[in-house]
């Protein structure tokens, strides 16, 4: 780098995000359950639109994302003119980071919380403060006695990645309550689909001005890579991050794949089911391996081992029989190993690997 040429104080502090692996070295054919994607890609609707934007591909797309907004509304019960699109939930988070915060400010996340959190409060040149959770779960208490008058920004995610476990509208709407005035509570629903009659905290988002909700076409909808996320807020902040964000942030490819995956309420109801059946049996059969897990309200288990080295050899275990899953040292819970909820047989398949690996460590 040049001596002369340098980066505003704090980026070089920030660890790049790493996402969930795709490739084994000398495996060929890997089942990957790393990422919290759906097994069963997204609805053909979805598929169908997509092919159909080949020929517009030289026009530029709505760059006020009005027929998503719309279906979105629609289908949520939601104001669209309160609604607001970007690429992944990631740039919604990143844009009230860049509007919101700043040198001298400060961002809330806690322990166990999303990596982007920190990443993109460091990147706006706030200081992000970590608060601890108690046994994997959010902690209202230790957040509120985390604030100050710097404090700008929490973020919640409700269901959490990486540790699965959730807490109820009654302790979000105390948090969201007692918060200082001058602090917004962003509520990241990326796996709000995964639980039945979940709204992700969008009526409290009605109800007060102080609350925001991101949520993502990630994962219940299959299409993490044309990555759309959306947000619903306070008219007040949605008018801000329309002042921050890009003229045209999302492709005609994406707005037509989410609205088509947006309609598809079948295609969610069945993904949820499914992987709800099969997230408790994975649950329960690593359980009876010796290998517990919180009770996970999202697509994925957060499988605990005795130690951190049990951990690693397992994941290893895994990689080497063409089974990816997430190591989470980097979220404190390095005796951990985050297991995407598969369809049945790759579920089968990481039971069967891992008792083997018990069985040998025998």
């Amino acid at each position: 780098m040049s001596d002369a040429i340098e980066p505003k104080p704090g980026i070089l502090e920030i660890a790049p995000y790493k996402g969930g692996d795709s490739h084994a070295e000398g495996v060929a054919d890997v089942v990957k359950l790393s990422s919290n994607e759906n097994p069963f890609g997204p609805p053909e609707g979805a598929r169908d639109a997509l092919r159909k934007t080949a020929h517009l591909l030289h026009r530029y797309p709505d760059g006020g994302h009005g027929d998503l907004r719309r279906a979105i509304g629609e289908v949520n019960g939601l104001d669209p003119e309160r609604i607001i699109c970007g690429a992944g939930s990631d740039e919604i988070i990143s844009m009230l980071c860049q509007a919101y915060t700043g040198p001298g400010t400060e961002v809330i996340h806690t322990e166990h919380g999303f990596a982007m959190y920190r990443i993109s409060a460091m990147a706006s040149g706030a200081t992000p403060v970590e608060v601890p959770e108690h046994e994997r779960k959010v902690d209202v208490d230790a957040i509120l006695d985390a604030c100050t008058f710097r404090t700008k920004l929490v973020f919640l995610a409700n269901p959490a990645n990486p540790t699965g476990t959730m807490i109820g509208a009654n302790e979000v709407g105390r948090l969201a309550a007692d918060l200082p005035p001058h602090t917004l509570l962003v509520l990241d629903g990326a796996y709000a689909e995964y639980v039945d009659g979940y709204d992700g905290g969008a009526r409290l988002v009605e109800k007060r001005d102080n609350v925001v909700m991101t949520r993502t076409f990630s994962k219940i909808y299959g299409l993490g890579g044309l990555r759309v996320g959306w947000a619903y807020g306070p008219a007040h902040v949605v008018d801000v991050l329309n002042r921050v964000r890009g003229p045209f942030n999302l492709g005609s490819a994406q707005l037509a794949a989410a609205e088509a995956a947006v309609r598809d309420t079948e295609f969610v109801d069945r993904s949820r089911a499914e992987n709800a059946r099969l997230r408790a049996w994975l649950a329960r059969a690593l359980a009876e391996l010796g290998v517990p897990s919180d009770t996970s309200c999202a697509n994925f288990v957060l499988a605990r081992f005795d130690s951190v080295e049990e951990a690693e050899a397992c994941e290893a275990h895994l990689r080497q029989n063409g089974l990816l899953v997430r190591k989470v040292g980097g979220y404190k819970l390095p005796n951990c190993l985050r297991i995407t909820v598969g369809d049945e047989a790759s579920c089968r398949r990481v039971v069967h690997t891992i008792a083997r690996f018990k069985d040998a460590a025998a």
